[in-house]
C-alpha cells in the first residue's frame, strides 16, 4: 500500500461527508482485493482478516470480473441482448457492463443498482454511454426490488429481453431475507428470451476454507454472508433453461488462460427464461 493512502482517505471521506468511514463494505473490500484504490482503512484491515482465512481472494475478484467481461459480451453478441440490468454493481473499474455491452452493441442500454454511496459518489464513471445507447445508476439495495424495477423502467423497455446480472450479490442475502423470491420477482418483470447471470460463493468447495472465510466476513462488521451449496443456488434458476456449464465453477466458464486455480472456488450460473 502506497504511503499516500490515508490521504487519499481524506479526499474520499471529503466527497461523502456525514459517512461513517469505519464501517468496512463489501464493495470497498472487493474494490482493494482487485488492486483499486477507492477504499478506506477499516475495508483494508477487514479485506486482510478475511484473505488471510482464503488468500487465493485477490485471484477469485479477478476471475470474477473476467467472466463479466465474457458472458456481457457473449449475451451481446450471441443471444442478441441489448438491455442490461446490474444490481449490486460495486465499484468502477475498466470495462463495466455498459463499456463491454456498448462495445459490441453500440445501443444497449444498462442500468445499474448499488447501495453503497462511495460508488454513488463515482456514478458519474457508470453513466458513460455511446450516444446510440444510455445508461443509469439507482441507489438501492437488492432487497429494493420495487424501487429497482420502478426506477429501472426509465431506461429499460420490460416488453423486450433483459439480462439480470447477479454476480456476487446474493449471499449477502441472508435466507430470512427470501432471496429466492427477490430473484423470482425480478425475473417475473422479463419476458422470453431474458436472462439471469449469478456467481454466488459456494458453501461445499474447500467447506473448511469457506466457513473460516464466512466466520471472519460475518465478524468484519460488514454485510453478513450467507454462502450456498450447489444445489441451493441452482434453486435460483428454477423454470430458467440453463446454458453453457450450468451452475458450475468460474473455472469452467472462463476460457483457458483465465482460469487459474482460484476460479474453483466461486460458482456461476447463466439461465435464459423460456
Amino acid at each position: 500500500m502506497s504511503a499516500n493512502v490515508p490521504d487519499e482517505d481524506a479526499a474520499l471521506a471529503e466527497k461523502l461527508r456525514g459517512f461513517d468511514t469505519s464501517v468496512p463494505s463489501p464493495a470497498r473490500m472487493w474494490n482493494y482485493w482487485v488492486g483499486g484504490k477507492d477504499h478506506f482503512a477499516a475495508d483494508r484491515e477487514a479485506a486482510d482478516q478475511i484473505m488471510a482465512a482464503m488468500p487465493a481472494l485477490p485471484a477469485i475478484a479477478r476471475s470474477v470480473r473476467y467472466f463479466l467481461i465474457d458472458i456481457v459480451h457473449s449475451l451481446t453478441i450471441d443471444y442478441g441482448i441489448r438491455q442490461f440490468l446490474d444490481i449490486g454493481t460495486g465499484l468502477p473499474t475498466a470495462d463495466n457492463t455498459h463499456d463491454v455491452a456498448q462495445r459490441a452493441a453500440p445501443e444497449s442500454r444498462i442500468v445499474y443498482a448499488d447501495y453503497d454511496p462511495v460508488v454513488l459518489a463515482h456514478a458519474r464513471a457508470l453513466l458513460t454511454s455511446s450516444p446510440e445507447g444510455k445508461t443509469d445508476y439507482i441507489e438501492a439495495d437488492l432487497r429494493e426490488t420495487d424501487t429497482i424495477l420502478s426506477a429501472a423502467d426509465r431506461t429499460l423497455d420490460f416488453s423486450k429481453p433483459v439480462a439480470i446480472l447477479l454476480l456476487a450479490v446474493l449471499h449477502f442475502i441472508p435466507d430470512e431475507d427470501d432471496p429466492y423470491t427477490i430473484v423470482r420477482k425480478l425475473m417475473d418483470e422479463v419476458p422470453s428470451g431474458s436472462f439471469l447471470v449469478i456467481v454466488h460463493a459456494p458453501s461445499d468447495r474447500s467447506p473448511e476454507v469457506m466457513a473460516e472465510q464466512t466466520r471472519r466476513y460475518n465478524e468484519s462488521g460488514a454485510e453478513l454472508m450467507s454462502p450456498r451449496s450447489q444445489e441451493e443456488i441452482l434453486r435460483f434458476f428454477t423454470g430458467l433453461e440453463l446454458i453453457g456449464p450450468g451452475v458450475a465453477p468460474l473455472s469452467e466458464w472462463l476460457p483457458e488462460g483465465q482460469a487459474g486455480p482460484a476460479s474453483g472456488e466461486a460458482v456461476a450460473g447463466v439461465g435464459r427464461k423460456p
